[in-house]
């Protein structure tokens, strides 16, 4: 992608958190990539200079970008991850598994040590996690090391080695680090109430263990202990400001479900919060299509208890958009009026739109499962924005391949009523032009369609798209005054860079809004006979290689390379056969010529 081209849609780009995902030409995932502000990750990568060798290599194969919009930077972590290991993109590292991911342990054993690991062992141990950044875990645990006092060392503190006195207290008991269970100074009892208080940090629960320190504070204050009181207050104070960093709502607002639902005529989408300790800790959104006219109440009702039963939420609080009439009177409905359990509903009502909007772009760009009336109003748009004179209910497109003038093809897909018609698709053998020459083949092409439809008596398009610039529009629009076919349908040139639209004649191009729902439209199909054209000529290419390779074979002809490979399907297993197996396909002179060639290969 060229630095122009980039300028037509950057404006278009979202300067929010997400992922960005580039194609080639062929539409294949070559990259993904996660920023915090999408727009200015995006432009570094064109407006800039570009150093790596690697980099630059990327932003020639670019042919377009896709987004994806997340609330945080560690939800793009995931989602990024997520790609790279479903999709394997070329310029991307590879990933593993989940086992890359750090996570904090709390070891099953007695007087439980705390440490970093990325391996999650069925030992019985606590794992919570997993983080998405090493660096985030080793500050969390040097937070608890400076504030809670817990042992670091491997010893096996089991009661009967503590009773016979095998351990000595360490430096660590004697900077304040640790309380020495390993001589007994500290009890289990003792231990645990410390781990419980890490337990809830580490879960986002810091109130029990703010209101500990308190406690303990006034008590040394009490005893005039200001010294220690001071330390304590200090610990607080790092909780407190630790809490601040850490939260997404209000510490107040404790374990509550949240739902918010968007919708359309047939289907409804539902945004789930799981809010714990004052902490977003999950979400979700689900897609129910309405059958029988529900109402939003029991479309509602249904996707609440869907989704507390799958994410096992206990919570006795939900906050919803309107009171549902939740059969379950033990679950206290919340609907808020102000306040920061509404921004919380408000929350998730967003991201039910964006889901509902990001879904309607998914289907106007595959074209899939959309109702009759959605997809009459894309093709309404599409008459409006390229001022057609009918309803393009029949919409053809044109392209073609060819490998440095050796095998040329062009291919036509038909679109009926905004979907592929795929059993009108047609692949065409260029056989007037010779060499390298777009514009004369796809003036042969565009002829021979239109010729057979007129003898066959077939209903026309209305609408011909034709891959390529003026160049090729003008060659197509030459077959159609041929045939007299001029004013009974429209002819468009799809330019491959800018995404251009050109009409006969005229001088300026068009362009259509970048995400518009025509411009996707013409995009996908485009890409469809792209696609379609590219598999025909490498199918072609591939199999005149494999009679080349016979036919240079000294007495073997065209004839017999194709009766051997309609036989064995494949030179490299004609390559593995014996004189007596060829022999029965060609006769045993042509046998011998045959292994004589793949020996001497073969030296």
């Amino acid at each position: 992608m060229k630095i122009e081209e980039f300028r037509q849609i950057a404006s278009g780009i979202p300067g929010q958190p997400g992922i960005y995902k580039y194609f080639d030409v062929s539409g294949a995932l070559i990259y993904v990539g996660k920023a915090k502000d999408l727009r200015k990750r995006v432009n570094s990568y064109f407006v800039r200079r570009l150093e790596n060798y690697k980099t630059r290599k990327l932003v020639e194969h670019i042919h377009h970008i896709e987004f994806t919009i997340v609330g945080s930077e560690q939800d793009a972590f995931l989602l990024e991850n997520s790609l790279i290991k479903q999709f394997q993109p070329r310029y991307n590292i590879n990933l593993r598994d989940d086992k890359s991911y750090p996570y904090i342990v709390i070891r099953n054993e007695p007087f439980p040590r705390i440490f970093l690991t990325r391996r999650r062992l069925r030992d019985k141990s606590e794992y919570l996690g997993p983080f998405t950044g090493v660096g985030k875990v080793r500050d969390l645990l040097e937070f608890i090391r400076e504030n809670i006092p817990l042992r670091t060392c491997g010893l096996n503190l089991s009661a009967q080695n503590i009773r016979k006195g095998k351990f000595r207290v360490c430096l660590e008991y004697h900077l304040g680090n640790c309380k020495g269970p390993c001589e007994a100074k500290q009890s289990s009892a003792d231990y645990q109430e410390s781990l419980q208080q890490v337990k809830n940090i580490l879960k986002g629960n810091l109130a029990p263990v703010i209101r500990i320190f308190q406690q303990q504070m006034k008590d040394s204050a009490a005893a005039l202990d200001f010294e220690k009181a001071e330390l304590i207050r200090s610990k607080i104070q790092n909780l407190q400001t630790y809490r601040a960093r850490s939260e997404v709502v209000h510490p107040r607002i404790d374990n509550v479900d949240v739902f918010a639902m968007e919708g359309d005529e047939h289907y409804a989408y539902v945004n789930y919060l799981m809010v714990l300790h004052g902490s977003v800790v999950a979400t979700k959104t689900v897609t129910l299509e309405k059958k029988m006219d529900e109402d939003d109440r029991t479309i509602l009702i249904y996707a609440i208890s869907y989704l507390r039963e799958n994410f096992h939420s206990s919570c006795g609080e939900i906050i919803v958009p309107f009171d549902p009439d939740y059969p379950d009177k033990g679950i206290k409905i919340t609907v808020p009026r102000g306040g920061d359990k509404k921004k919380l509903l408000d929350l998730a009502g967003k991201n039910a739109a964006f889901f509902r909007e990001e879904t309607r772009k998914r289907k106007m760009l595959h074209l899939e499962e959309r109702t009759t009336q959605q997809e009459e109003k894309i093709l309404f748009g599409l008459q409006e924005d390229l001022q057609l004179p009918v309803f393009p209910a029949h919409i053809e497109c044109f392209d073609n391949s060819n490998f440095q003038g050796s095998f040329p093809v062009s291919a036509c897909i038909v679109f009926r009523h905004g979907v592929p018609s795929k059993a009108d698709y047609r692949h065409y053998n260029i056989k007037t032009v010779q060499g390298i020459d777009d514009f004369a083949s796809m003036a042969e092409t565009v002829y021979r369609r239109y010729k057979r439809l007129l003898e066959e008596q077939q209903s026309l398009p209305q609408l011909v798209v034709i891959d390529g610039g003026k160049g090729q529009l003008n060659a197509a629009m030459g077959s159609i005054v041929r045939l007299d076919l001029t004013g009974r349908m429209t002819l468009v040139g799809l330019a491959k860079n800018l995404e251009e639209i050109y009409y006969s004649g005229d001088q300026q191009s068009v362009r259509l809004p970048y995400g518009s729902e025509s411009l996707l439209l013409l995009r996908r199909i485009r890409d469809e006979v792209h696609r379609f054209g590219v598999s025909f000529h490498r199918k072609k290419r591939s199999g005149a290689a494999l009679v080349n390779e016979l036919e240079s074979i000294k007495g073997i002809g065209k004839n017999t390379a194709d009766q051997l490979l309609r036989a064995f399907k494949s030179v490299s297993k004609i390559k593995q056969l014996s004189e007596k197996e060829i022999a029965a396909v060609t006769g045993p002179k042509k046998a011998i010529l045959i292994l004589a060639h793949f020996r001497m290969e073969g030296s």
